[in-house]
C-alpha cells in the first residue's frame, strides 16, 4: 500500500442514490485469480468465515489464503517483523477517522506492490475517496458475500474493463457410450455457427477421441503435444496445434493412438486450458468417461459442466454422484446441466424424466430422442447433424443447449412482410420513447 496520493477516478463504487450498497456481484464477473498470497485480518467472525468460504472457491484455487482475527491492529503488529503478501484484506469496525489513522500506521510496514482491500462499516462516499487517496484498491461495506470478495480480488489482478477470458464448458458422460462427445461436438459447432464467435473443442480422450472423425479431419499434431510440454505452449504454438474446421471453429484433436502411454497431470490440464481460453472466447472440453485426478480437476475448474446421460439406472446413479460432487465443491457456481440422450428407445425400459429430476433435485435441460439413422449417417459423413439433416428433431435441441449454456438469445428470423421487418428497429425505438 503506497502512501502517495492517487487521482481519484470518477466515483462509482456501487452505491445507489439512497446510499445503499448495490448487489451487482455475479460469478461471471469474478475471474480466476493468479498465484498470489493473500492474508486477511478480521474484526468480525462472520466476515472471516465469508473470506474462508471464498478461499475454497475454484477461482482462488491458485492463491494461498490465510485468515486471522484481530483486525487492522493485528495486521500492524504482524507486519512489523514480517514481509507483506501480495494482498491484504482488512475487516475493520473502527469509525472513519480511526480507520484512516490505523491505515497510515500500516502503510509504514507495507512493502511496495502490496495491494489492500478494506471491509468497513460506514457507507460513506468521502471515506471511500480518502481510502483511494491512500492507495487502497477496494472498499466494501459489511456484510459481504463470497462473490463480492472474489470479484474485488479479481478486479485487482484482472482488468475489469476488458472482456473476460474465454468460458470453458466441460462435457462429460454419466456412463460410457451415452453420446457425450456427440453432444459436445454438435453444441460446439452450433455455438460457432449461430453466435459467429470463435469456438475451440478440446478432445481429452487421447486414446479413443472422435473429434477428428466427427469433423472429417486428420491432424498430425494436437492436444497431446500441448499436454506433454505445457510450459512450451504459447499463442504461436497453439495456432499450429489446433486444426481450423470453419471460420469460427477449431479443434484441439486427440492423437488416437494406443501404442503410447498418456500421463496427464492436473497442472498440465490447467495450463493448457488457461492458454486456450485466453485465445478463444468459448472452449468446449470433451472429457472421456473415466475418473482420474486430472479429469476431476477439469470438472471442478470449468465455468459450466454439462452431463449427458441415458435414462437408465446406472446413468442415474453416476449422474447423481457427479452432481453431488459438483454441488459440494462448487458452491458459488451454477448447477451442472443435465441432458438425457437417446430417450424413448423402442422396447427399452426407461426411467422417466420426472424420476430423474427428483433423484438429482435438478431439472433436465434437454431431452434428445433416439435417432440412430440420422446420427450414424452424419457421423459416417464427418458432419454435424444440422449439416446432414437440418430438419432433424435434435437440431433444435442443440440450438437450445448452445443458447442456454452461453446465456445468449438466438435471433429469430422475421417472417413478417420484409418492409415491416426493416422498420422493426425504428418501431422498437418509438416504443422506448413512449
Amino acid at each position: 500500500m503506497s502512501q502517495h496520493t492517487q487521482a481519484a477516478p470518477e466515483f462509482d463504487p456501487g452505491f445507489s442514490d439512497n446510499g445503499e450498497r448495490q448487489d451487482t456481484y455475479s460469478s461471471e464477473r469474478a475471474r480466476p485469480v493468479p498465484r498470489i498470497s493473500i492474508q486477511a485480518f478480521c474484526d468480525d467472525v462472520g466476515v472471516a468465515n465469508t473470506i474462508q468460504f471464498a478461499a475454497e472457491d475454484r477461482r482462488l484455487s491458485k492463491a494461498h489464503v490465510s485468515v486471522h482475527m484481530g483486525g487492522i491492529a493485528a495486521a500492524i503488529s504482524h507486519y512489523v517483523d514480517s514481509p507483506t503478501p501480495n494482498l491484504i484484506i482488512l475487516d475493520c469496525a473502527l469509525d472513519s477517522g480511526s480507520l484512516l489513522a490505523e491505515l497510515d500506521r500500516l502503510a509504514e510496514s507495507c512493502d511496495p506492490g502490496t495491494k489492500v482491500v478494506v471491509i468497513g462499516r460506514q457507507n460513506d462516499v468521502m471515506l471511500y475517496r480518502e481510502l483511494l487517496k491512500r492507495g487502497v484498491g477496494e472498499y466494501l461495506v459489511a456484510p459481504v458475500d463470497p462473490l463480492a470478495v472474489m470479484e474485488s480480488i479479481s478486479n485487482l489482478y484482472n482488468n475489469p474493463e476488458t472482456d473476460p477470458v474465454g468460458h470453458v464448458f466441460a462435457f462429460v458422460g454419466a456412463k460410457g457410450g451415452v453420446g457425450s462427445s456427440t453432444v459436445c461436438h454438435n453444441v460446439g459447432w452450433t455455438m460457432s455457427e449461430i453466435l459467429k464467435t470463435d469456438v475451440a473443442i478440446a478432445d481429452l480422450d487421447l486414446a479413443f477421441g472422435t473429434t477428428g472423425l466427427d469433423f472429417n479431419q486428420d491432424p498430425v499434431q494436437g492436444i497431446a503435444e500441448a499436454l506433454a510440454a505445457p510450459e512450451r505452449l504459447d499463442d504461436q504454438l497453439l495456432d499450429r496445434l489446433m486444426t481450423k474446421c470453419s471460420e469460427h471453429l477449431s479443434i484441439f484433436a486427440a492423437p488416437v493412438v494406443i501404442d503410447r502411454d498418456y500421463e496427464i497431470s492436473p497442472e498440465a490440464c490447467d495450463t493448457v486450458l488457461d492458454i486456450v481460453r485466453q485465445n478463444v472466447p468459448l472452449v468446449a472440453v470433451d472429457l472421456p468417461h473415466g475418473w482420474s485426478p486430472w479429469s476431476k480437476r477439469v470438472l471442478l475448474q470449468a465455468d459450466q459442466v454439462v452431463i449427458t446421460a441415458v435414462p437408465d439406472l446406472a446413468n442415474l446413479r453416476n449422474a447423481k454422484n457427479i452432481v453431488d460432487l459438483l454441488r459440494t465443491s462448487r458452491k458459488n457456481d451454477n448447477q451442472p446441466l443435465l441432458i438425457l440422450n437417446m430417450a424413448n428407445t423402442p422396447k427399452r425400459q426407461e426411467i422417466t424424466i420426472k424420476e430423474f429430476e427428483q433423484a438429482l433435485d435438478s431439472k433436465v435441460m434437454a431431452v434428445i430422442d433416439y435417432d440412430p439413422e440420422s446420427f450414424s449417417q452424419a457421423s459416417n459423413n464427418g458432419q454435424m447433424l444440422e449439416e446432414f439433416s437440418p430438419k432433424a428433431k435434435a437440431v433444435e435441441k442443440f440450438h437450445d443447449i448452445a443458447m442456454k449454456i452461453t446465456g445468449r438469445k438466438e435471433a429469430k428470423a422475421d417472417k413478417r412482410n420484409p418492409a415491416l421487418a426493416a422498420l422493426g428497429p425504428l418501431i422498437e425505438k418509438l416504443k422506448l420513447k413512449r
